[in-house]
């Protein structure tokens, strides 16, 4: 389907690789980005081999493999450090692709440098469609048609909310503290996730001698002000093994931490006409796999492939939804039961990783290892 125009929505990690699949595939696209300046946040991120399979189809699967670390280990430790259960993820993954962790910045880097260029400081403010196209309204006053509209714009999506009966996030009932810091010794090798009672403390390698530091708390919304906020995440993790207090011990300001809520969509939203929505503003989910940002990579690639195969959009819309709605549902599903399997108590929760975790981990990710 060779449409004459496709506005893109968002400058995230969705975004930016669809704009790099379809530019490989000559469909012209234009990206606009509502941030004046290109400033990914929230540390690093969990490359999975299902998203690094994406990357090597686009490209830059090497770049991101050198800028961040390979990790080979997934770890579930109690809060002293007890290991609870060990997952080595070259015999689940197999030849798929690597595991990295890597810093936002460097990923987004890489995505950014591959992509075509981007009006940054622009928001959509409306969107009108009828049979044949999409008239776009933006904030610089500017008004185009657009033969596709496709909304990447994160669990906020300003395009699910005009073009959509939009569903808002929900509080996820957990808030999250991020970082990147440095650990005294070498770097790790594996993803770690230390477990407490109504918390866990996740570590992760990303390169260059960073590690990716991830506090959650199960807790009512609030606000974290900046002030202090260093200081109050060690007094919660105080009683952590050494490693965990060690990382925090490597921070030096509060300004180095980003505080979040988690959310996410209660309902899946994919297309409305002439306008499809991509990753997390089509179907955020709990972050609890860490296959958010892995699951936007495939929806770019597929969608991509979609549009440049089929005769037209309908027909484009419905292999798009055909080959993603089954693998996203199953993501969200089993995020879900992880989440809701870290918050039981550890007197329950301990002994379950230890009998049977490495059965259900491989058992969650298994399906991700063939092509999307």
């Amino acid at each position: 389907m060779q449409s004459r125009r496709i506005l893109i929505v968002g400058g995230g990690i969705a975004g930016l690789a669809l704009a790099t699949a379809l530019c490989r595939r000559a469909l012209d696209a234009e990206l606009v980005e509502r941030e004046p300046r290109w400033t990914p946040v929230g540390g690093g991120i969990a490359v999975q081999p299902n998203a690094m399979r994406v990357l090597h189809e686009l490209g830059i699967g090497s770049i991101v493999d050198r800028a961040g670390a390979r990790v080979h280990h997934w770890l579930f430790r109690d809060q002293h450090g007890e290991l609870l259960c060990d997952i080595a993820l070259k015999s689940l993954w197999g030849e798929v692709g690597p595991f990295i962790g890597i810093a936002r910045t460097k990923l987004h880097d890489a995505l950014l440098a591959a992509a075509l260029s981007c009006r940054l400081g622009v928001s959509v403010t409306a969107l009108s469609q009828d049979e044949h196209h999409v008239l776009a309204s933006f904030s610089d006053g500017i008004a185009r048609e657009y033969d596709l509209v496709i909304g990447a714009d994160g669990v906020h999506s300003t395009v699910r909310r005009v073009a959509f009966a939009s569903t808002d996030p929900v509080f996820g009932g957990q808030m999250v503290w991020r970082s990147l810091g440095k650990l005294p010794g070498p770097q790790l090798d594996s993803v770690q996730f230390w477990l407490g009672e109504g918390c866990f403390f996740g570590l992760c390698p990303v390169g260059n001698g960073l590690t990716y530091g991830f506090a959650n708390v199960t807790t009512p919304r609030f606000h974290d002000p900046l002030e202090s906020r260093l200081e109050r995440l060690r007094l919660r993790f105080a009683d952590f093994g050494p490693l965990v207090r060690d990382y925090l011990d490597s921070l030096e300001r509060d300004d180095q931490i980003h505080c979040t809520s988690i959310e996410w969509l209660p309902y899946e939203h994919w297309h409305s006409g002439r306008v499809i929505l991509i990753g997390d503003a089509a179907h955020a989910s709990s972050p609890m796999m860490g296959q958010g940002g892995s699951m936007a990579m495939e929806d770019a690639l597929v969608l991509a492939e979609t549009l440049d195969e089929a005769p037209n959009l309908p027909a484009a819309k419905e292999a798009f939804v055909a080959r993603r709605r089954s693998r996203v549902a199953w993501v969200r599903q089993q995020s879900q039961a992880v989440s809701e399997m870290l918050r039981l108590p550890a007197s329950v929760r301990d002994p379950a990783l230890r009998e049977s975790g490495k059965y259900r981990f491989c058992e969650r990710f298994a399906p991700l290892t063939a092509r999307p």
